[in-house]
């Protein structure tokens, strides 16, 4: 099947080398010139990897390579989802897999990215939505390193296409039909990488971390499930598989912008100056919102909202977690 890849980001051109690894026909869309240009004529994205590419991959500026392609992957930010979508809504006529690689809510509508993807792209244009999600950093997958993902739809045949697509020795895909619950735990384990960060950043150690992340799935479930999530997913790679991975790595964005907010005892300086995608912030914003809606507990979730959008002091916060009233574990 062919395959258009819409993004020269680091997880485009990771994704896009899973496939051209398994010999399929591949093309990657870029605004980027000089990325293009490095990954057609030097077979590199220097703006990412330290590490050469496959000579297989091309990449272009004109986004009209979706018109004969069957899948679409989406490897934008949260934020260009929607315009993104309705770009290529606009050049089809036939239906196509859409694949969304994002992970988070709209910022307005709250919605999921899987409905907004539906809601901008006409139905005769669209075969299904699959959510290929997981506990995956591109840093590793561009080596060929052992990874392992979901691929999520309420359609299992076309999720099932995307799992044989993209399985190989090294990138193992599984499917999942729970939509709700994957790409509720995929977006909080961001606002939980944050707050395991923070744990970080001002000094905290293993044993802090290992209760965040713990008290962080109890809180992703919560959340999830009354959303109407299924529990097993919260079990699975899209709950504590992609919670382990974010919370640990310094290839994550939310971990490492956490460790710089509690560095600083603050997020004013980070929020400042930070250039870079980190989709935790505004998830976190979201999930917040709803959850006081739908009078959903969500300690972890409120505090990290408060050092993000009402200046709250980082220790203040951790301080106000650990002081708490004193309850049974559970959900």
């Amino acid at each position: 099947m062919k395959t258009a890849v819409i993004g020269t980001g680091s997880w485009g051109t990771a994704l896009a080398q899973v496939l051209a690894d398994n010999g399929h026909d591949v093309i990657m869309y870029g605004i980027d010139a000089g990325q293009i240009r490095d990954i057609n004529e030097n077979h590199r994205n220097s703006a990412f990897f330290d590490t050469e590419i496959s000579h297989a991959l091309r990449a272009v500026d004109d986004l009209n390579c979706v018109r004969d392609r069957d899948i679409v992957l989406l490897a934008v930010p949260t934020a260009a989802i929607e315009s993104t979508v309705r770009k290529v809504d606009a050049l089809l006529d036939h239906p196509v897999i859409i694949i969304n690689v994002a992970k988070g809510f709209h910022p307005e509508s709250h919605k999921r990215l899987s409905e907004v993807i539906r809601e901008n792209i006409r139905k005769e244009n669209l075969k299904a939505v699959v959510s290929l999600i997981g506990p995956s950093h591109a840093e590793e997958v561009i080596l060929r390193l052992l990874t392992a993902v979901n691929a999520v739809s309420v359609d299992e045949s076309c999720a099932r296409i995307v799992q044989e697509l993209f399985s190989n020795h090294y990138f193992r895909v599984y499917t999942n039909t729970d939509e709700i619950g994957a790409e509720v735990g995929v977006a909080l384990k961001n606002v939980m990488a944050i707050a395991s960060g923070i744990l970080r950043g001002i000094g905290q150690g293993d044993n802090a971390r290992a209760a965040l992340m713990t008290r962080g799935l109890a809180e992703m479930s919560r959340f999830g499930m009354m959303c109407g999530g299924k529990l097993s997913t919260f079990l699975g790679l899209d709950g504590v598989g992609d919670l382990i991975v974010t919370c640990t790595s310094d290839h994550s964005r939310n971990n490492m912008a956490g460790y710089a907010i509690g560095r600083a005892n603050g997020a004013e300086e980070f929020l400042r100056t930070n250039t870079k995608t980190v989709e935790g912030i505004p998830a976190c914003k979201v999930v917040y919102e709803e959850a006081v809606k739908k009078g959903i507990s969500m300690p972890i979730t409120e505090q990290v909202y408060k050092i993000l959008y009402e200046g709250k002091n980082p220790t203040e916060a951790i301080s106000e977690l650990m002081a708490r009233d004193l309850k049974a574990e559970g959900l």
